[in-house]
């Protein structure tokens, strides 16, 4: 007769009323007719006694549904009685919205994906949850026994119901009590001993980022408990990627238990045993080996290598490494070849159109060469070339946390289950030989790119949210990205795929997250995803012309079904991130890593596209974890912590605005007369402060919901209205637009225009209206939209068909708006373009000096001076420091503006390459200045320093202590960035030789003063 045990850990489900229960299912089945009346007792009785399944079935069904069941085990045994060498097969199953029931015949150690994988439906169905709210509690156990004398398989049985907590919205220090957050069926089962487990586990989940795990042995017994707590929705798949974790290892669990609490905690509880006739190492040394990897499969539960690990072809490790190699060859395979590069040799390079044009080929000879499922179809065929990668990986990066630190380090032989690792030359000689053409060659050849090139990970700490790689970015070809890259991060989970990017070890951009509404835009996200990241982070190379950081930017690519997961994603990237900067200072918790970079560095994270309510978590997480820059780590943070929001003091804005008053002011026009077009809505950042700072006539905004338009003027009371409440255009109050003027929202379709004109579909129309002919005005101004929506295929919709412009002055707010190719088809047609990397830098100003607070307070005076508990009383530093900053902003926007303006008229040279020729300038001034004998003049130093710190700062916590507090490195660039930005504002891009001696003869001036 088949058993099922419990330890003390839960209390036993015992079902009193199952007598009576057996007697009503015989009368049920009596009734059926299909099994003869003298066997219906013998099948009862083999069904409840025999089988083995917990008592907690018979209290959760009906006799109808057990009666069902009977009937279904007795066909199966008819069936499996007729086909001699057939084997019994129990399957049952029943779902409703309150939980689920599956039960089936498994043998210890078989992988759940040979069977009827049940375990993936559970997952997707009960397990994989956001919120509490939809919360269900599971228990799973194997019987002792088996089916039949015949078989050795046993009973799996699952259970699944719907929580009943006892407080479904804790709140306080409610959210610690386990006897609060619990499910009431749990509370009425769980013993002490479980309970006092399971409270640590919750404590410790909610102080941290990424799963806990805990070991627990069983007395007397080979068996193991695990349990894995972590928060809801961080990961997918988790459950049953666990089962086929411990079955690689020849491992099988009794019992499974999964607990969901109202605090947004999940604990999965396993207990795990060794098969009898295993052939692999001791227990205690394989559950170990679970124990760490369990953080991997938490990351990335399932890739589309999975089949090789579930064949017993792959490890975890090694199919995880795949899965990474596999994302890195579809960003950086070599692909082009040696046709393009003549090409890209026999082209004008100082030529923008010949620039685009083979940008162009690029993305298309990338999309037809080698694709994603390509690449992932010459993995598959070689899983023995991806385990000698992967050895040769692992044998840098993994350090045996046993082994004598005066040694190599040396690879635990679970991780590691190869011979001899190859030396870089056999490893390229057996790729080479193994593989059948060029094509594949290549695909493994980028794996070993990667191997070469990662300077430290996270991929073997014991716990982790995401895998992050530093890479040394000297792999990029120069041809196709001309500017070195300083630093480059890889972030890989089941959620997405990130890059960080910098120019310079001193650098500081924003973190974008970019979704996609559906496959094809993910596609094309995907493809663009590191070109648009480098595009970016070099566009923040050139803005950042006036301040010491130099550009940087990150970009989170949600997977397509993760569309929902922001928030996830932002936080498991920061904390991973993390994980590198800190490398182990988290004790218990994070070991050391390998450091083939061996400096230390710091990441300044500054808000953007679908991020800007994040920084202040980045922030407290960095000091949570320890890290002595938490308070400079991320820039537009709430002003409670210290942060000095854009949109607040409208940053961004003030820069823009400043270059369409310097148009107004040089051409002779009233602002109150202008028209003009933006796109970006009262609901952004930049679009809600271009609307309350600006006097024009607005004749149309574009935003996310749709396309506003009047001729005669957009209502400036009702768009100042939502600009203030930061509403969508959907909430215009319609009845404020002229005879004249329409609304068309993304989701509308047919609509008719005043004019007559038929609109098929508002997405398309919302995508496609700055190039529409309705849409014409004397300003230009994007302050919102995808990187190039204006590009050379499309640039000359801008113009009547008699090939007049419709706009006469470009001022691009938002990022990488139009291509430089079609900012130059613009200028040459007699429009006035001011480009984004000099327009748009009055946020970074921004970000620059409140990094520069951040690292020049000490905690305390920070929090007395910069923290503002009440927005309506700040503290006097504050409102101060918010004013200096936007009168910096302006002065370093109108100082840019009247210097491209008048090397405009002096060379003719188009503004958008003359914009470009000034970030040079000042940036390759900037590098010389910082390593000249100026800086090493100490007292020149401090005089050049006087002038380039806010007053307000130095006379707050003077000079000495700024200078301490400060790091050398970011002091030595706001020299250098300050005298470059002053001096080429002044003398142009093109001084005499004398020039710098006469610029600076006002500082030695002064020194002599000082003196």
């Amino acid at each position: 007769m088949a058993t099922t045990e419990h330890s003390p850990d839960y209390s036993a489900n015992i079902y009193e009323g199952k007598q009576d229960q057996m007697l009503r299912v015989s009368a049920v089945l009596e009734k059926m007719g299909f099994i003869p009346k003298e066997l219906i007792q013998h099948e009862i009785t083999w069904f409840y006694n025999n089988l083995g399944i917990d008592d907690m079935y018979f209290m959760l069904e009906n006799d109808e549904t057990i009666a069902n069941h009977i009937l279904a085990l007795y066909g199966a045994q008819v069936s499996s009685f007729s086909q001699s060498n057939s084997e019994l097969d129990i399957n049952l199953e029943k779902e409703s919205e309150d939980g689920a029931v599956f039960i089936h015949t498994s043998l210890p150690g078989v992988s759940e994906i040979q069977g009827p994988q049940h375990e993936r439906r559970i997952d997707d169905n009960y397990l994989d949850i956001s919120t509490p709210a939809k919360a269900y509690r599971l228990e799973s156990y194997r019987s002792r026994g088996t089916v039949s004398e015949k078989l050795k398989a046993q009973l799996r049985c699952y259970f699944i119901t719907r929580c009943d907590f006892v407080n479904a919205e804790p709140t306080g220090d409610q959210l610690r009590d386990i006897q609060q957050v619990s499910d009431r069926t749990f509370l009425g089962k769980a013993t002490p001993n479980t309970l006092e487990a399971y409270q640590k586990v919750i404590g410790h989940v909610l102080d941290r980022s990424g799963p806990v795990l805990e070991l627990h042995e069983i007395p007397n017994s080979r068996e193991r408990r695990l349990i894995i707590g972590y928060r809801q929705g961080s990961t997918q798949h988790f459950f049953s990627a666990m089962s086929d974790l411990y079955h690689y290892y020849d491992l099988y669990s009794t019992r499974k238990y999964c607990e969901n609490f109202s605090n947004g905690v999940t604990i999965l509880s396993l207990y795990l045993n060794p098969l009898t006739n295993s052939k692999s190492p001791p227990i205690e040394h394989t559950i170990q080996q679970v124990l760490k990897e369990a953080s991997l499969i938490y990351c990335i539960p399932s890739t589309p290598l999975q089949p090789l690990f579930q064949r017993n072809e792959l490890s975890v490790q090694e199919t995880t490494y795949g899965y990474v190699g596999w994302i890195f060859a579809q960003h950086f395979l070599n692909r082009l070849g040696s046709e393009y590069t003549t090409l890209a040799g026999a082209l004008d390079s100082s030529d923008p159109h010949h620039i685009e044009v083979l940008d162009k080929i690029k993305k298309r000879l990338r999309i037809d060469t080698f694709t994603r499922e390509y690449i992932l179809d010459i993995l598959l065929r070689y899983p023995e070339l991806i385990k000698l990668l992967y050895v040769n990986f692992a044998m840098v990066h993994y350090v045996n946390p046993t082994a004598d630190s005066s040694l190599k380090p040396t690879l635990s032989y679970q991780r590691l289950q190869a011979g001899k690792a190859l030396t870089d030359d056999e490893l390229l000689d057996k790729i080479r030989r193994t593989t059948t053409n060029s094509h594949e060659f290549m695909v493994f050849e980028s794996l070993f790119t990667f191997n070469r090139h990662v300077l430290k990970t996270n991929m073997y700490q014991p716990t982790k949210v995401a895998l992050s790689f530093r890479l040394n970015p000297a792999f990029l070809p120069d041809i196709e990205y001309p500017t070195p890259l300083y630093g480059m991060f890889l972030v890989v989970a089941s959620e997405f795929r990130a890059f960080h990017l910098r120019f310079r070890d001193v650098a500081r951009g924003g973190i974008r997250v970019i979704r996609s509404r559906n496959k094809e835009a993910y596609s094309i996200n995907l493809r663009s995803l590191f070109d648009e990241n480098y595009g970016l982070a070099a566009t923040q190379q050139r803005k950042n012309k006036d301040i010491p950081e130099g550009g940087s930017k990150g970009t989170i690519l949600l997977d397509f079904n993760q569309q929902d997961k922001s928030r996830v994603a932002f936080e498991k990237y920061v904390d991973s991130v993390l994980d590198l900067l800190l490398d182990g200072q988290t004790p218990g918790i994070k070991e050391k890593i390998v450091d083939l970079y061996g400096k230390p560095e710091i990441l300044f994270f500054g808000p953007d596209e679908g991020t800007a309510d994040f920084m202040d978590w980045a922030s407290q997480h960095a000091r949570r974890r320890g890290a002595t820059f938490w308070k400079a780590f991320t820039t537009g943070k709430s002003q409670a912590l210290g942060g000095i929001r854009h949109d607040i003091v409208g940053a961004t804005t003030r820069s823009v605005h400043q270059y369409v008053l310097g148009i107004l002011r040089k051409q002779g026009l009233k602002e109150d007369q202008v028209t003009k077009v933006q796109t970006g809505g009262p609901d952004g950042d930049l679009g809600s402060n271009e609307i309350k700072i600006s006097h024009d006539k607005t004749l149309a905004v574009v935003d996310g919901s749709g396309v506003l338009y009047d001729p005669v003027g957009i209502d400036r009371t009702e768009l100042t209205r939502l600009a203030t409440a930061r509403r969508m255009i959907s909430d215009f109050d319609v009845a404020k637009l002229s005879a004249q003027g329409f609304r068309v929202l993304v989701d509308e379709y047919r609509v008719k225009l005043p004019n007559g004109t038929v609109v098929p579909d508002g997405f398309t129309f919302r995508n496609e209206f700055h190039l529409n002919p309705l849409c014409r005005a004397q300003f230009f101004v994007p302050c919102g939209g995808r990187p190039e929506s204006v590009d050379m295929t499309n640039v000359h919709k801008m113009f009547d068909a008699d090939g007049n412009p419709r706009f006469q002055y470009v001022v691009e707010g938002a990022n990488l708006f139009f291509t430089q190719e079609a900012r130059l088809r613009l200028e040459k047609a007699g429009i006035v373009v001011f480009k984004d990397a000099s327009a748009n830098k009055g946020g970074v100003t921004c970000s620059s000096m409140e990094v520069l607070a951040a690292l020049a307070f000490d905690d305390t005076t920070f929090e007395r001076d910069m923290m503002v508990r009440d927005p309506a009383s700040p503290p006097t530093f504050y409102a101060s420091y918010v004013k200096a900053v936007q009168q910096v902003i302006e002065r370093n926007a109108e100082l840019e503006f009247e210097c491209l303006w008048r090397e405009q008229k002096r060379t003719g040279k188009p503004r958008s390459i003359l914009s470009d020729d000034l970030s040079v300038a000042v940036v390759k001034l900037n590098e010389e200045l910082q390593h000249t004998t100026l800086w090493d003049d100490v007292a020149l130093r401090h005089v050049v320093l006087s002038e380039a710190l806010p007053k307000l700062l130095i006379d707050t916590l003077g000079m000495d202590n700024i200078l301490a507090r400060v790091p050398e490195a970011y002091t030595r660039a706001i020299f250098g960035a300050y005298l470059a930005s002053r001096f080429v504002y002044k003398y142009g891009t093109e001084p005499s030789q004398f020039a710098f001696f006469e610029f600076m003869t006002p500082y030695f001036q002064k020194l002599s003063e000082v003196q």
